[in-house]
């Protein structure tokens, strides 16, 4: 019952409106053959939406219900039904930023209550009463239109009695016009009974103005008063077509269809002349009007396929794999722009708007649920690491001020070593571990290195001994003559083969040193692999330095690029006796493999010259 009762109290502010959508009157001579469709506005046509205040937050909303259900007003549908859409908008929003807030302070999403809230409790309340009024409303409507239609009824009745009596026609004249005006007067009527009515009311008003025979001068003044009327209403229709805003020269032209129905008839040979001139001025604003609504409809549409298009997005960027927290903040990025340009576009139409937005909501809230319980193990998995870098401070500082050099220190680095193998923290906490970390180890080496400063006799006596090799080399950059690249190569080894120079100085003599190598090398062209064996041999010490198994390890890798150029090789010179030299081109092609080939031989002996070297250094150590 209540169904019925809010579907017909939608149209409670303008029942007469909706008997004017949906017929127009007929001329005057002929009621029974009206051309209904061709004025009648669009059926189907979509109520233009009002521009509606954008509530910031649950309290306005709240205030502006508490208004209503307070106040005198009537409570318009419409507006009720945005007041609820704004409120639990507002209030869904608050509830998942509330969510988002208790997730990143470490929370349990799996523990999160939501707790009642005053707001929601008392907009319940308002819109509780506001729904009481409207059913009052409704009842009282409906008794009104009742009663309308039952006065209608009986002015019908009496001016179907004028009609009956001719003879009386002339008499009754004054108390017909009072009729007319008590007709006008009287609003609302049940809408399935409107078109009927009127018809009927308007068949026998013609009717008794054609009995006025002796009484011709007071109709012919109604007939001429009636014909300025609709002519006027004529002219309003047709001013119309100029109206920039096309809702409002609809509804305009539908008041004065009222009008013109209200007014009574013209002269016998001028009503299908003036019907045809106002028809013709209402169709071009129903054409207008209909147009306008097919566009609205077409924008609707396209803008249902864009934001399928941007569902379609956001659920192919929470399909996709997130690798780490970078593919997880991009991917973020990518859904806020997303979500901002959704902003952007216009309803959808009416019974695909809430769907396609549940769709779009539900692919947004997937990512950021699997987003959150990601951060959630990130979470876990930061103090973990933590626990785990703060344990070897304790054993960095258990060992910050042993004596026992050589053990400690190798026990420090591979301290370091396994420092490296820990997964992130937070960049703030981890500089602070870093830090402590750090502080334990320095303590330790800096211990052993003003130990071992009496030992430094023999790196300063290796720092001249290498100077004294650059100062020659310098020397033979001013020479001429033959046999330079061979007292070059002589003195490369010779500095090879010095130890170790003050940490200190170690920066400064590496880069004079190469300053003067890497000149004379490209003067005098000793070859790249030459000169890149140079810097191996420079670094091997370095590597050396490490402990452990670190040249055994960079042996290994040499091993495995030396047996994978041995393989290039072979598929090179395999191919090479396939080609057919016959033509320019197939010649000029096997002149570039030959090129390649000899390219990678060079790189196989390079490398091969880097095992030996190594092989040299294990030797010298043992």
């Amino acid at each position: 019952m209540m169904d019925s009762q809010e579907k017909a109290l939608e149209q409670e502010q303008n029942v007469e409106q909706n008997v004017v959508e949906t017929a127009t009157p007929a001329p005057e001579a002929e009621v029974t053959e009206t051309p209904e469709a061709e004025v009648a506005a669009p059926e189907e046509a979509p109520v233009a939406e009002p521009e509606r205040k954008q509530y910031q937050n649950k309290k306005e909303v709240l205030a502006r219900a508490r208004e209503i259900a307070q106040g005198e007003e009537a409570p318009q549908k419409e507006e009720v039904d945005y007041l609820k859409t704004a409120f639990y908008k507002l209030h869904i929003a608050e509830r998942e930023a509330r969510l988002k807030e208790y997730i990143d302070g470490g929370g349990d999403p799996e523990a999160y209550q939501i707790l009642p809230d005053e707001d929601e409790e008392a907009f319940k309340a308002e819109m509780g009463i506001i729904k009481e009024r409207r059913q009052k409303l409704f009842k009282e409507q409906e008794q009104e239109k009742q009663e309308n239609l039952q006065r209608k009824l009986e002015i019908i009745e009496k001016i179907k009695a004028m009609v009956t009596s001719p003879e009386e026609a002339n008499k009754s004249y004054k108390e017909f016009k009072a009729l007319q005006e008590e007709w006008k007067e009287i609003k609302n009527v049940p809408a399935e009974k409107a078109n009927e009515l009127w018809r009927n009311y308007q068949l026998y008003v013609e009717q008794f103005y054609d009995l006025l025979k002796l009484n011709s001068e007071a109709r012919e003044y109604d007939f001429k008063k009636n014909l300025e009327l609709k002519t006027k209403l004529c002219e309003a229709a047709e001013k119309l077509a100029e109206e920039t805003e096309i809702i409002s020269a609809f509804h305009q032209l539908q008041k004065l269809h009222q009008e013109f129905r209200e007014i009574g008839p013209v002269a016998k040979e001028l009503r299908e002349e003036i019907w045809t001139r106002f028809k013709a001025a209402s169709t071009v604003i129903n054409k207008r009007h209909q147009q306008h609504f097919e566009e609205l409809r077409a924008k609707e549409e396209d803008n249902l396929a864009r934001k399928t298009a941007l569902c379609e997005k956001v659920e192919a960027i929470a399909a996709e794999e997130n690798k780490g927290s970078a593919d997880w903040e991009r991917h973020t990025k990518e859904i806020i722009a997303i979500q901002a340009e959704w902003k952007t576009i216009g309803f959808a139409p009416q019974k695909m708007n809430v769907k396609i937005f549940e769709r779009f909501r539900a692919a947004c809230d997937d990512f950021f649920g699997r987003k959150a319980e990601y951060f959630k193990g990130l979470k876990e998995n930061f103090k973990e690491n933590a626990d785990k870098k703060r344990a070897l401070i304790e054993k960095a500082k258990a060992l910050q001020d042993s004596t026992d050099w050589k053990s400690t220190s190798d026990k420090l680095i591979n301290l370091q070593k396994e420092w490296k193998t820990i997964g992130m923290v937070p960049k703030k906490l981890g500089d602070q571990l870093w830090e402590e970390f750090l502080g334990a180890c320095n303590k330790f080496f800096e211990a052993r290195n003003a130990a071992g400063a009496s030992g430094r006799g023999e790196e300063y006596q290796n720092l001249e001994k290498k100077r004294g090799i650059i100062e020659q080399l310098k020397a033979i950059a001013t020479e001429t003559g033959d046999g330079l690249q061979e007292k070059v190569q002589q003195l490369v080894e010779q500095y090879q083969a010095i130890g170790h120079v003050p940490f200190k100085e170690k920066d400064k003599i590496y880069a004079e040193y190469h300053a003067i190598v890497d000149k004379l090398y490209k003067e005098l062209n000793i070859s790249v692999a030459k000169r890149r064996l140079s810097k191996f041999k420079d670094n091997l010490r370095q590597v050396a330095e490490r402990g452990g198994d670190a040249l055994d390890n960079e042996r290994a890798r040499l091993m495995r690029q030396y047996e994978q150029l041995k393989s290039e090789v072979q598929t090179y010179e395999n191919n090479l006796g396939f080609l057919n030299a016959s033509s320019k081109k197939g010649n000029s092609l096997i002149d570039e493999m030959n090129r390649k080939v000899q390219k990678l031989k060079d790189e196989v002996q390079l490398v091969r010259d880097k095992i030996k070297a190594i092989d040299a250094e294990n030797r010298e150590k043992e």
